[in-house]
């Protein structure tokens, strides 16, 4: 249940992907896309000025963002620790919003750009930069996910978590990922998968229960399944290594203080869980 993400306002390609929705669920249905406006009245556009919020509000999505990046945070920085020996790794974050994983990682030793196209959310990743003394391993730019400003083979990982159900061609971004990415190098995602259930609890449960949800944070014809997401890796030569589920825990009294008071409580947690039904985690492998 992502709070949505970091997210940038990335120009519509010229084709956006065609997509299979369910058409209904139960006990109302959710909502079939009938024409090409439906794909893309995404509201990318309210990240830009959240400002300090980002980092502080509890009565906004953003909170579970920063709950759910608890978890998912070390789930990838551990995997990139294994994979590049202990060593210092280039690394760059797609989508990047206010910076929570670049300084994350260049507190770790790694040199880590951020690109968004949300100038707001990056003056915000750029000050916590400078607050959590990484300035000069992290970096951030304003830059366009389906034209990246950097060389083939630049980085030895690259991530792009909550970013992919924010754009019409999700594959482009994955192929410009493989594109930038060492041969061997990792690609981490995280997204939601496209049916009735995430529809219920990522859409219509923020709005019910979180304060300040803008209208159209999430759309489900963009939503990704992970069949879909594991064919856009192998048409860009990366292999899916390992995914895994996410969810809210359901047992804490801070959910349900939540559906209460519409707020989200400082110790508000998530869990991975076998089933990829509502969101998923996971990474690939580009080949060579």
């Amino acid at each position: 249940m992502e709070a949505h993400r970091p997210v940038a306002l990335i120009a519509e390609p010229p084709a956006p992907r065609a997509l299979t929705v369910p058409t209904g669920a139960a006990g109302g249905g959710a909502p079939a896309p009938t024409a090409k406006s439906d794909l893309t009245a995404i509201n990318n556009s309210f990240y830009d000025g959240l400002g300090d919020r980002w980092y502080q509000a509890h009565d906004d999505p953003v909170a579970l963002l920063r709950a759910e990046g608890a978890l998912k945070h070390p789930w990838v920085s551990q995997r990139i620790r294994s994979d590049l020996a202990g060593r210092p790794g280039r690394l760059l974050d797609i989508g990047c919003g206010p910076g929570f994983l670049p300084n994350l990682l260049a507190a770790q030793g790694h040199r880590a750009i951020g690109v968004d196209m949300s100038r707001g959310s990056l003056k915000v990743a750029l000050s916590q930069s400078r607050n959590t003394d990484v300035t000069g391993r992290a970096d951030y730019q304003a830059a366009d996910a389906y034209r990246l400003p950097f060389r083939d083979a630049a980085f030895d990982a690259v991530t792009a978590l909550d970013f992919l159900e924010h754009v019409t061609a999700p594959e482009r971004v994955i192929a410009e990922a493989a594109r930038v990415l060492r041969p061997g190098g990792l690609f981490f995602f995280h997204t939601f998968n496209r049916n009735a259930l995430a529809w219920l609890i990522v859409i219509k449960g923020l709005e019910w229960f979180v304060k300040n949800t803008p209208e159209r944070m999430h759309v489900l014809p963009l939503f990704i399944k992970p069949h879909e997401l594991d064919a856009y890796c192998r048409s860009s030569g990366m292999q899916t290594l390992e995914t895994i589920g996410i969810r809210p825990e359901i047992g804490r009294a801070a959910f349900w203080k939540m559906l209460a008071t519409r707020r989200v409580p400082t110790d508000f947690k998530f869990r991975f869980m076998p089933s990829l039904a509502i969101s998923y985690l996971g990474y690939a492998r580009k080949s060579g």
